[in-house]
C-alpha cells in the first residue's frame, strides 16, 4: 500500500440531536467540538440530524402506503380491466 494517502480513521462521537442518543464509533470526521464518553476519555463530537435511532426506517415509524387502493383506482379511472388476482 501507498504510504500517506489513506485518511486517518479515529474514534468519535455521533449524536444524534432528534432520538438524544449518542454512538462511539471510528470515523475520518473530525470536530473542533469534545465530549467526554462513559470511559471518561474525551473525543470529538459531530451532531447528525438523522440516525438509525430516529430514522423512521429503522424504527417503524413509517407509514405504509396503499399501493392497492392506488393501483385499483388507476384502472376505474382509465377504464382498462383489472387483472385477477394470479394472473
Amino acid at each position: 500500500m501507498k504510504s500517506r494517502i489513506h485518511p486517518v480513521s479515529r474514534p468519535v462521537v455521533f449524536r444524534d440531536r432528534a432520538a438524544g442518543t449518542a454512538f462511539l464509533t471510528r470515523s475520518t470526521a473530525d470536530s473542533e467540538r469534545r465530549v467526554t464518553w462513559e470511559d471518561g476519555r474525551s473525543y470529538p463530537v459531530i451532531d447528525v440530524e438523522t440516525s438509525s435511532a430516529s430514522h423512521p426506517f429503522y424504527t417503524g415509524t413509517r407509514q405504509v402506503l396503499d399501493t392497492a387502493g392506488r393501483i385499483e383506482r388507476f384502472h376505474r379511472r382509465h377504464g382498462t380491466e383489472v387483472p385477477a388476482a394470479g394472473e
